[in-house]
């Protein structure tokens, strides 16, 4: 009998979704193996929607932004909406997945997401499925991974952004700041700050002072420079003060929606600086387009290091980037708590050592 796994993309989107689908399905094709999608994340596997994959489905997608399957950062089956008697309620339908995946015929389940999405997946493997996850985040939070696909896709999208800031902050004399995403880690505001030639980068990690960032603005302006370009994380934070909340979204893994630290940041930081200060915020668009060659390397060799891990028997695992070569790693290892920047991280002392400023 043919063995057959299953394969769903959950939480938020990135670049590489598609080319880690694809990697699994010929990586398995060509060993024999069938394999299901699943539609919308765990939505699809509490609500039965399935869709065999083959190479004609595959075809075309490697540079493809966003997902064929579908995903979703809802749907928690363990907590899963359903309507009874005239209200929705809250229900643990992990067992309705189980016995779904069972009437396929699925064996092992290969779960493509961050940390809510590989936390139901640990579950999942506790209750007796077998798992393996792969690690997709545009934040770079996943502990036991160097780097997660989707990350660097993210972060040039974010250093083009400040390629195109720096001229027109120059040429009208102004400071631009650039809020970006990454949640409760300052990953992509690290790494695109560097890249894209900031003066400031403002991270969780770091909480800032205001005044540090005005005294560096300020430096800039005594010797000549006029205009100056910040890079704000959206879950920066003032010393004495929290992270900026947007909203929230209840039945959502995280329900907290951060942003508008580059507003606060502008309005407190205008009247100390004497330059005209704007934000640009780049939202959703960091998730979105075509992955870079990098994320597409990454996210190949991930889905094919999955099939080989669900060949090799393995379960609970996930598979992991340790300098050059992928490795398995245990999934609570990898979602036990989340990767935050260390302070003597080499980048981040490149950083000083150019002259970038934390807010420190």
């Amino acid at each position: 009998m043919t063995k057959r796994i299953g394969v769903l993309t959950g939480g938020g989107d990135c670049p590489g979704l598609n080319a880690v689908i694809r990697a699994v399905v010929k990586s398995a094709t060509f060993k024999g193996i069938e394999v299901i999608g699943i539609r919308d994340g765990f939505k699809g596997a509490v609500e039965q929607d399935f869709v065999k994959l083959g190479l004609q489905q595959v075809s075309g997608i490697l540079h493809r932004g966003g997902t064929i399957l579908g995903t979703s950062n809802r749907d928690n089956p363990f907590a899963y909406w359903v309507e009874e008697k005239g209200r929705k309620i809250q229900k643990d339908c992990s067992d309705r997945v189980l016995a779904n995946l069972a009437q396929q015929g699925i064996e092992d389940l290969i779960v493509i997401g961050g940390d809510g999405s590989l936390n139901i997946a640990l579950e999942l493997m506790q209750k007796g499925l077998r798992v393996i996850g792969v690690p997709k985040t545009i934040d770079n939070d996943l502990m036991a991974t160097d780097f997660t696909f989707g990350f660097q896709s993210a972060v040039d999208t974010a250093q083009d952004a400040l390629d195109k800031l720096h001229t027109t902050a120059e040429s009208h004399h102004r400071v631009m700041i650039l809020e970006v995403m990454g949640r409760y880690a300052g990953w992509i505001a690290l790494y695109a700050g560097l890249a894209g030639g900031a003066d400031v980068i403002l991270i969780p990690e770091i909480p800032y002072s205001i005044e540090k960032v005005a005294e560096a603005v300020n430096l800039r302006k005594e010797k000549g420079k006029k205009f100056s370009i910040i890079v704000a994380a959206e879950g920066a934070r003032p010393i004495d003060g929290e992270m900026v909340v947007k909203t929230r979204l209840e039945g959502r893994t995280d329900p907290v929606v951060l942003g508008g630290v580059g507003a606060k940041v502008a309005e407190d930081l205008e009247g100390l600086i004497g330059l005209e200060t704007r934000v640009t915020v780049l939202g959703h668009i960091q998730r979105g387009g075509s992955p870079n060659a990098y994320d597409r390397v990454l996210a190949t060799r991930y889905g094919t290091a999955a099939i080989d891990a669900v060949i090799a028997g393995e379960t609970g695992k996930m598979v992991a980037l340790k300098g050059t070569e992928i490795v398995t790693v245990p999934l609570a290892e990898a979602v036990s708590h989340l990767k935050k920047i260390p302070l003597h991280h080499p980048v981040m002392l490149t950083a000083r050592a150019v002259g970038l400023r934390f807010g420190d």
